[in-house]
């Protein structure tokens, strides 16, 4: 077993297919023998679970509220324990692959003593795991809060488009600065249609600045599934694209199963 167990995140402009890109390679991965596999959703609008036929049993928002000790209360409250055994029983459980829900967003007052619990809970709970995706929001101040281990490879995902890659331009820059390690940037460029980038809208990322790109052609496909609420099923990721993104990501021949 290859000691090998990274953790990719996913972010760009609401709208770009982030959602899609991470439930297609939660596919490719498990089929090409990487097992188990963990999604993150930490998308407010989450969906993952749908897209991937499964239906959310909890999620670490309704944990957080729980969990977090009321004004003028002891520090050492609540326990560690108590929010490994939340979390075992909000997963979302697939074939060859488990999605984990943060939900809603903050709400008023201090989450800082909870959410640095939830680091250490999220951080041993990957290593039961081949590999790791998050499903980000748009922008990455919340991963940095979440996530203490380094970000193996962040795919900046964008439509062909002015405001698209703006977005990931920006989201490049604030990668940079924030407080996390991040291993790899690679630019993805989705439903693209006949083959390439408008030149002006490329210029706008600093591609000179990351690892790689890759393009994503458009599918009717998605159209076809999205309209009809339907999940993606393993077809779905069949694109010789994705195996080019998965090998980009330091992921192809990688062949891991981790006994949960």
């Amino acid at each position: 077993m290859s000691a090998l167990k990274p953790l990719i995140a996913v972010s760009g402009k609401g709208g770009t297919g982030k959602t899609s890109l991470v439930a297609l390679l939660v596919r490719r991965l498990v089929a090409s023998g990487v097992r188990p596999v963990l999604a993150v959703d930490a998308d407010p609008n989450a969906c993952l679970s749908e897209l991937l036929g499964l239906e959310v049993p909890g999620t670490m928002a309704e944990l957080r509220e729980a969990a977090r000790p009321p004004k003028d209360s002891p520090a050492d409250m609540p326990k560690a324990m108590q929010l490994d055994q939340g979390v075992n029983q909000i997963v979302a459980e697939g074939e060859g692959f488990d999605v984990l829900t943060m939900g809603r967003p903050e709400g008023p007052g201090c989450y800082c003593f909870v959410n640095s619990l939830l680091r250490d809970v999220l951080k041993r709970m990957t290593r039961n795991y081949a590999a790791t995706l998050i499903d980000n929001q748009a922008g990455m101040e919340h991963l940095s809060r979440l996530v203490t281990a380094t970000v193996d490879t962040l795919l900046l995902l964008a439509e062909p488009t002015f405001h698209a890659a703006q977005a990931a331009q920006r989201i490049l820059e604030l990668s940079r600065k924030l407080p996390m390690a991040v291993g790899r940037r690679i630019v993805v460029w989705n439903k693209v249609r006949d083959g390439h980038v408008p030149a002006d809208v490329r210029r706008i990322v600093d591609e000179s600045s990351v690892e790689g790109t890759v393009l994503l052609p458009w599918d009717e496909r998605m159209v076809e599934i999205y309209s009809h609420g339907a999940p993606f099923g393993q077809d779905t990721a069949e694109a010789p694209q994705l195996g080019r993104l998965i090998q980009m990501c330091g992921l192809s021949g990688m062949r891991c199963t981790v006994r949960k």
